[in-house]
């Protein structure tokens, strides 16, 4: 079981499922949502229509997480989870920490061995870093310890540069 941090492109990792930080309409949109939808291709977002015809009509819930195929991405899956969004007041850590556990309980489900999550509601969504990498490590090493033979095994924090991979390695010093 591991949990580490690395600089890179989500949208290049070789995981078996990426975790897009996705709004609740499912339908794409900016920052890693946008980049996500643009590397996999059009049938992402015919997935995502799908769901929102069928089981999450109204969208996706603040903290929940959903799975879609990942199409032209090189993971096998593509986890949606929809952050809180401080600017709009959603200022309740308990509900950051949900995304990254209904994330692993959803790559458990699909039984696969790696998962790669951004920085969850850091960018757009106004969350300072050192908050989000404190709760994905702690919920992260929770889920891990609390399911120690269930997948996935690898579980790995993809940022876009050094100042958010120092966070992160902090927070998994601290933890």
């Amino acid at each position: 079981m591991t949990l580490s941090v690395e600089i890179g492109d989500l949208t290049r990792v070789e995981a078996d499922a990426i975790v897009n930080a996705a709004n609740s309409m499912l339908l794409g949109g900016g920052g890693v949502d946008g980049a996500i939808h643009a590397a996999a291709g059009p049938r992402l977002l015919e997935a995502c229509r799908r769901l929102r015809n069928t089981t999450h009509r109204d969208g996706l819930d603040v903290g929940d997480a959903v799975a879609t195929p990942a199409f032209d991405l090189p993971a096998s899956w593509v986890i949606h989870t929809v952050g809180p969004n401080l600017h709009r007041g959603q200022d309740d850590p308990a509900r950051l920490a949900s995304c990254f556990a209904r994330s692993l309980d959803v790559a458990a489900e699909l039984d696969v061995r790696s998962i790669a999550f951004p920085a969850v509601s850091a960018g757009a969504y106004g969350w300072p870093v050192t908050d989000v990498a404190r709760i994905a490590v702690m919920t992260c090493r929770g889920w891990l310890a609390e399911h120690p033979e269930a997948s996935p095994q690898d579980v790995r924090f993809v940022v876009l540069d050094e100042r958010l991979r120092d966070v992160f390695d902090e927070a998994l010093g601290a933890a």
